[in-house]
């Protein structure tokens, strides 16, 4: 069976490939956090599985093999996740780690079983979409809150990064996915925002470097 570093090396060449379908072994190198020779020993072993088109000095495509193979990897973690947050009650800064575990399990009833329980869920516990058991997957155009004008009331859909130091940020702000925003205030100097919240009473100040980080659809 693939082994838990093959499928990472999967995982990052499906979040490379999101951003640029062609991908160099030297982006993929840093992404997995190995020195180049490592790395392309181990695209070589991704090549043998039909994962992955490599040629020495050429640039590095996920097969559609590989893609459904990265697809399946991250439906597991993220119904991991979402499993962790709906049935287990911990916070959603709290599962990325415990999710990079479960992932690796290898059980397609477990996972499956999983999804019926939680009723199908179509995103993650960040708003990241979660591909089907076939390894499809569906995204969603949503736009920036820094992109926002004043008065504008949007709803938060998903996040553009999910670290933990940006969730703690959220919480503490009482903001969540599937909060209303309203942008009160724009700084022209640091755009920053004003935002009121719905059911907080008091406004919050939120600075660009977090704000661009929310996606959000806009509210009537």
């Amino acid at each position: 069976m693939p082994s838990q570093t093959k499928e990472n090396y999967l995982k990052a060449l499906h979040f490379l490939s999101e951003k640029d379908d062609i991908i160099n072994l030297s982006e993929l190198s840093k992404e997995m956090g190995v020195s180049t020779p490592t790395a392309n020993s181990m695209v070589k072993k991704l090549k043998e599985r039909g994962w992955l088109k490599y040629e020495k000095y050429k640039p590095l495509r996920l097969t559609p093999k590989g893609k459904k193979q990265a697809a399946l990897i991250i439906r597991k973690h993220r119904l991991a996740e979402i499993f962790l947050v709906q049935i287990m009650g911990f916070g959603w800064e709290e599962v990325h780690e415990i999710a990079e575990d479960l992932e690796h399990i290898d059980s397609d009833q477990l996972f499956d079983r999983m999804d019926e329980l939680l009723g199908y869920p179509t995103v993650d516990p960040h708003g990241s979409p979660i591909p089907n058991n076939k390894g499809e997957i569906s995204y969603r155009e949503y736009k920036s809150l820094i992109t926002m004008p004043i008065g504008q009331r949007v709803r938060l859909c998903a996040l553009n990064d999910s670290s933990v130091d940006l969730l703690h940020y959220l919480n503490s702000r009482s903001i969540k996915l599937g909060s209303e925003l309203t942008v009160v205030k724009k700084e022209n100097f640091d755009g920053s925002l004003e935002l009121k919240i719905s059911g907080v009473k008091k406004e919050i100040h939120m600075g660009e470097d977090a704000a661009k980080h929310l996606l959000v659809e806009v509210r009537d």
